[in-house]
């Protein structure tokens, strides 16, 4: 199989008409950058997919995460930079001679085939002898669990079933990269759980690097080795899904990452008594731990405003640390979601229902909470980087 490496990748889309000349800055539409060149959807992307590795990109809609992709497979011109499959340079190779396969969104399905058809239909196109079509479809078949369907055609097929022949046809091909855009978005959400459990599974059982895309960040955090945040073109942060959720590098990671939300408390400060740094926040001061203490003293950081971080799994009901009144309350079986209003601010908590006095944490109720500081971020207020 083969690694993926994409050095200072640059897209842009040319303008369709003439437009004035602008003076001075770029300017920005959609949160993408117009230059006179054109829009530019993808900036100084850097990155290196080792050999079998699960990379997911990640983001909001409109980040150039699905542009990356199909610059990957070829469907999309590189206005800049060099991508490498394997040792090989393919800027200029086309999308039939990369060795890849992609599954789309819409299945892309040809629907007067069989299942049987479509998934034999690309190696027919290569000449691959008929008993080794009928291996390779009745292998893949049976890894996907669709072998009863071969011979119906799609419009006889539920979503899920759709998408497994669809990830079929591409396997098939034993490609070097197998390339996914958003292949669960059409299905329900117990559809997508399932079909989930089944790509990781999948990974296990061929020998494939994969590129997966998607706006979802459950699906990245429960499928990918490593995850590619992306925001306006630009990479945000690249690491393990332990490493994304625990040490977000600035303010957007921290708030895209997570469900609920990370809780984001302004109006803070960071202060320094002599050597000693601690958090002013609601009109208390928080002292830091030991570590938090040696990481601001190592980067000889000044008192800053901050943007102080906490995700809702961190907050602990009781105590008179802090004080907030209940808005709502979400029952969701083994945890209940509480909306509560502190110093005007909504801020929300998951607390665990076992052995919780549900009449406590009733709509309307005063409650206390605390939080541990050792799992407080601290963003700076000007340029949104965690400070630890």
């Amino acid at each position: 199989m083969a690694s993926v490496t994409l050095k200072n990748v640059k897209k842009i889309y040319p303008h369709t008409e003439k437009k004035k000349k602008k003076k001075d800055e770029p300017e920005k539409k959609n949160n993408l950058q117009i230059t006179e060149e054109g829009v530019v959807a993808v900036q100084e992307f850097n990155l290196e997919i080792q050999d079998r590795e699960f990379v997911v990109l990640v983001g909001p809609s409109g980040c150039g995460k699905s542009t990356t992709l199909r610059m990957i497979a070829g469907l999309e011109e590189i206005t800049d930079g060099e991508l490498y499959i394997g040792d090989r340079l393919v800027n200029d190779v086309a999308p039939k001679d990369r060795d890849i396969a992609m599954v789309f969104q819409n299945y892309a399905l040809y629907p007067h085939m069989t299942v049987y058809e479509n998934m034999a239909f690309s190696l027919k196109l290569k000449k691959v002898p008929k008993a080794e079509i009928d291996q390779k479809v009745r292998e893949a078949a049976e890894i996907l669990g669709i072998t009863e369907y071969l011979d119906r055609k799609p419009k006889a097929l539920s979503g899920g079933q759709r998408q497994r022949v669809a990830i079929g046809r591409a396997i098939v091909r034993n490609p070097q990269v197998l390339l996914m855009d958003e292949p669960l978005s059409n299905l329900d959400a117990k559809l997508r759980n399932q079909m989930r459990a089944e790509l990781i599974k999948l990974r296990s059982r061929i020998d494939t690097t994969f590129v997966y895309v998607t706006h979802d960040q459950t699906e990245a955090m429960t499928l990918g080795d490593r995850i590619v945040i992306m925001r306006d073109g630009f990479i945000q942060q690249i690491g393990t899904p332990q490493e994304v959720f625990h040490h977000p590098q600035n303010l957007f990671v921290a708030g895209f990452i997570g469900t609920p939300q990370m809780n984001f408390f302004e109006d803070a400060r960071l202060v320094k008594r002599g050597d000693t740094y601690s958090v002013e926040l609601l009109g208390k001061e928080i002292a830091l731990t030991e570590a938090q203490q040696k990481a601001l003293r190592a980067k000889q950081q000044p008192e800053t405003d901050l943007v102080v971080g906490v995700r809702p799994v961190h907050l602990t009901l009781g105590g008179d640390h802090f004080s907030a009144k209940i808005d709502v309350s979400e029952m969701m079986g083994s945890e209940m979601h509480l909306h509560m209003t502190v110093a005007d601010r909504d801020v929300v908590a998951v607390i665990p229902t076992a052995g919780l006095d549900l009449d406590s944490v009733r709509t309307g109720a005063d409650v206390g909470f605390d939080f541990d500081p050792s799992l407080m971020h601290l963003f700076d207020k000007e340029t949104e980087q965690n400070l630890l």
